[in-house]
C-alpha cells in the first residue's frame, strides 16, 4: 500500500456511554500507535484506584472525566495505518458539552459515528448526524457498538443499521459504511472478528483508510482575512493567515468589503532567509503593497477575479447552544474569520427537530436547537457561502463574551451587492441646470418626488398607482408612473430573475425616479422590490424626495387574488424565484405611509393616498 503524508483529522461521536473514548484507545493500541509503557501506567494507575482497567482511560486525560466516566472536552491523539497518519478527535457524546463536539467536528475530514448495539439509536445520535450534516462533514462511517452485549446477532445490527440509514438518508448523507464492532473486545477494529463471520464487510481500519482527504484548500479563490496592519521601518505590513487559494508576488488583489485594489510588492515570513515569492492556504504570512491604501483587520484579501460577495443580509442553518433562546429582533454579535459585526435574527424561518428532522414555524430557537434563519448586519459583510468555500462560510454567534451558536451561510434569495455599490465611471464632471428646483416649484405648484410602492405581487400596486396618477393629474399634478411590468420591456429588457438581476433592476429604476423628482415630477414607482437594501439605495438617490409606502397585503391574500395566476405558476414550480414563494420578501420597517389594501376597500385606499401626496407635496 502506498504510504500518502497527509495527516487526515477525524472525529468520533455519539451518544454518551456509547463507547467512543474506548475505541480510540483500542485503535490506537492495536495498530501499534501506544507510546512505550503508556498501557502499563494506565492499568497501574486503575490498580491504585481500584478501577478495573478501561482502554478510555488512554483518552480521557481529565481527571474529572475519570471521575465521572464522561469524555468532557475534545482530546486529539495521533496514530497511523499503513496507508497515512491520522490526528483522532474524540468528542463529547453528553448533551451538555456540545459545544466541544462542534469544536472537534469543524475541523474534521470524515467522522466515525457510534451507535451502541444495545441501546440502538438515541437522540444524541440524531443530533450528532446533524451537526456532522450542518458542519459539511460528509464521509460518516458508522460503528454498532458493544456487539458482545447483543449475542453478535445480525438480526440486531440490521435493525439499527437501517434505522439510522434511513435517517442519514434524510439528511443527504450516504454513509461510507455499517461496522458491527465490539471496542471493547477488538473486534472488526483491525481485523475481521471470528465472533461475526456473517460480516464480511470492512474493518475500522479499512474503513478509516478508505476515507478521501479533504479537496486542498489551495485550490480553491484566494481568501485572506485581514489578521492586523503593521508599521515596520517604511513598510506598512498586511498580515493574516491565508485560508484558501494561492498568492504571488505581483498578484492584484482586492480588499473586501472596502473594494481597494493593489498589487502585491512583496510576500513577508517571519524566521524564513530570503522572501518569498508565493504562500498558499495554511501559511500564515505579511504582504506589502504598490500603493499606499487603507486597509484594516476584517478585510478579506481576494484576487480580483474571484472575489467573495458583500452582503448585509444572508440565510443561515444554524445549530444554537445558549443557555437563553435565541429570539427575533435581538442583536448579537457574530464572528466569522476575523470580521465582528453586529447583527439581528430578522426571521426564523422555521426549526427543525434533529429526531425527525420534520420543521415548524417559531418565533424562537431554544438550546440545543437548530433552525434556519435570515440574520441583518449592521454594515456591508465580505462573506463565501458554505457549500463554495467552507474555511469562509462559517459563523460563531456570541452573547455576553461567550459562543453561543454557530451556522452555515447561504446566499439563496439574497443578491451579491458587489455590484451595485461600485462605481466604475471616472473622469466624471457633474452639469447643473439653467432651471432651479425653486422655479420648478413654482411652475409646478408642487415639490418634486418619489412615492415608491412595495409590496407583494398581487397587493394592488399597479392598480392604486394608475389610479392615483389620473385622480392627480386632474388635480394639477406634473405625474408618472413607473411600474415593473413596462420599464422591464424597454430600459430593463436584458435583466431577469435572479437576486442580482433583481437587484440592479431596482438600482436603475430607483436613479430614474430620482432624474424624475429633480425635475419636478411627483413618479409613482410601482415594483416589488423585495430587499430593504434596494430600496434604501433607491432612497439615498432620491435623498429627501424619497417617499416609501407600503401596499400592505398578506401572502394568502395576495395568492387569492392572483390576478396574473403567477402564484399558481409558482406553486407549481413553472416560475423559480417568485417573491413569497421561493424568493424572500422584506416588508419595510419603518415606511412613510402604510396603505392596507386588504382592510380597506380600494376607494378608500385611493383617498389615503391622494390626502398623503396634498399633506407632503403641495406648495
Amino acid at each position: 500500500m502506498q504510504r500518502e503524508t497527509h495527516t487526515m483529522k477525524i472525529v468520533i461521536v455519539g451518544h454518551v456511554d456509547h463507547g467512543k473514548s474506548t475505541l480510540v484507545g483500542r485503535l490506537i493500541h492495536d495498530t501499534g500507535s501506544l507510546p512505550d509503557g503508556k498501557l502499563e501506567a494506565i492499568k497501574a494507575m486503575s490498580e491504585r484506584r481500584g478501577m478495573p482497567f478501561e482502554w478510555a482511560f488512554l483518552m480521557d486525560a481529565i481527571q474529572a472525566e475519570r471521575d465521572q466516566g464522561i469524555t468532557i472536552d475534545t482530546t486529539q491523539i495521533f496514530f497511523k495505518t499503513e496507508k497515512r497518519p491520522y490526528i483522532i478527535i474524540d468528542a463529547p457524546g453528553h448533551k451538555e458539552f456540545l459545544k466541544n463536539m462542534v469544536t472537534g467536528a469543524a475541523s474534521s475530514e470524515a467522522a466515525l459515528l457510534l451507535i451502541d448495539a444495545a441501546e440502538g439509536v438515541q437522540e444524541q445520535s440524531r443530533r450528532h448526524g446533524y451537526l456532522l450534516s450542518l458542519l459539511g462533514v460528509g464521509q460518516v462511517a458508522v460503528l454498532v457498538n458493544k456487539m458482545d452485549l447483543v449475542g453478535y446477532s445480525a438480526e440486531r445490527f440490521g435493525t439499527v443499521a437501517e434505522e439510522y440509514r434511513a435517517y442519514l438518508a434524510s439528511l443527504g448523507v450516504e454513509p461510507t459504511c455499517f461496522i458491527p464492532i465490539s471496542a471493547r473486545e477488538g473486534d472488526n477494529i483491525v481485523r475481521h472478528s471470528p465472533h461475526m463471520p456473517w460480516y464480511q464487510g470492512p474493518g475500522v481500519v479499512q474503513a478509516l483508510d478508505g476515507f478521501t482527504p479533504a479537496a486542498r484548500p489551495a485550490l480553491r479563490p484566494l481568501r485572506m482575512p485581514v489578521q492586523d496592519v503593521y508599521k515596520f521601518d517604511q513598510r506598512r505590513i498586511i498580515a493574516g493567515r491565508i485560508e484558501s487559494g494561492s498568492l504571488e508576488v505581483g498578484d492584484e488583489v482586492i480588499f473586501s468589503p472596502s473594494n481597494k485594489t493593489a498589487t502585491i510588492r512583496s510576500i513577508e515570513s517571519w524566521n524564513a532567509g530570503d522572501a518569498p515569492q508565493g504562500a498558499r492556504a495554511g501559511q500564515s504570512i505579511g504582504v506589502t503593497l504598490t500603493e499606499q491604501i487603507f486597509v484594516e483587520r476584517g478585510d478579506v484579501m481576494s484576487h480580483l477575479e474571484n472575489p467573495p460577495m458583500e452582503s448585509s443580509v444572508f440565510r443561515a442553518r444554524i445549530f444554537w447552544l445558549g443557555r437563553k433562546p435565541l429570539e427575533i429582533g435581538k442583536p448579537y454579535t457574530i464572528k466569522f474569520n476575523t470580521t465582528e459585526a453586529v447583527a439581528t435574527v430578522e426571521a426564523i424561518e422555521h426549526v427543525i427537530d434533529t429526531q425527525d428532522l420534520s420543521t415548524r414555524p417559531a418565533e424562537r430557537i431554544e438550546r440545543n436547537g437548530a433552525g434556519e434563519v435570515v440574520i441583518r448586519t449592521r454594515r456591508l459583510l465580505a462573506l463565501d457561502e458554505a457549500e463554495t468555500d467552507p474555511a469562509t462560510g462559517r459563523f460563531v454567534v456570541v452573547e455576553d463574551y461567550l459562543p453561543v451558536g454557530g451556522g452555515l451561510i447561504s446566499m439563496e434569495g439574497y443578491p451579491d451587492q458587489r455590484e451595485l455599490i461600485t462605481v466604475r465611471s471616472t473622469n466624471i464632471t457633474a452639469v447643473g441646470h439653467a432651471v432651479t428646483g425653486e422655479a420648478r416649484i413654482a411652475r409646478n405648484g408642487h415639490r418634486g418626488g418619489v412615492l415608491w410602492f412595495t409590496g407583494l405581487s398581487g397587493a394592488g400596486k399597479s392598480t392604486l398607482a394608475l389610479a392615483l396618477e389620473h385622480e392627480l393629474f386632474t388635480k394639477g399634478y406634473q405625474v408618472y408612473v413607473l411600474d415593473g411590468d413596462n420599464v422591464r420591456t424597454g430600459l430593463n429588457a436584458n435583466l431577469g430573475f435572479t437576486p442580482e438581476d433583481r437587484a440592479e433592476n431596482i438600482r436603475r429604476v430607483g436613479e430614474v425616479a430620482a432624474l424624475f423628482a429633480d425635475a419636478g415630477f411627483l413618479v409613482i414607482s410601482s415594483f416589488i422590490s423585495p430587499y430593504r437594501s434596494d430600496r434604501e439605495r433607491a432612497r439615498q438617490a432620491a435623498r429627501e424626495a424619497f417617499h416609501e409606502i407600503y401596499i400592505q397585503a398578506s401572502l394568502e391574500a395576495c395568492e387569492a387574488r392572483d390576478p396574473k395566476g403567477l402564484y399558481k405558476r409558482a406553486r407549481s414550480g413553472e416560475i423559480p424565484d417568485f417573491t413569497g414563494i421561493s424568493s424572500p420578501y422584506e416588508p419595510p420597517e419603518t415606511a412613510d405611509l402604510v396603505v392596507p389594501t386588504d382592510e380597506l376597500p380600494e376607494e378608500e385606499c385611493l383617498a389615503e393616498l391622494i390626502r398623503y401626496v396634498d399633506r407632503s407635496f403641495r406648495r
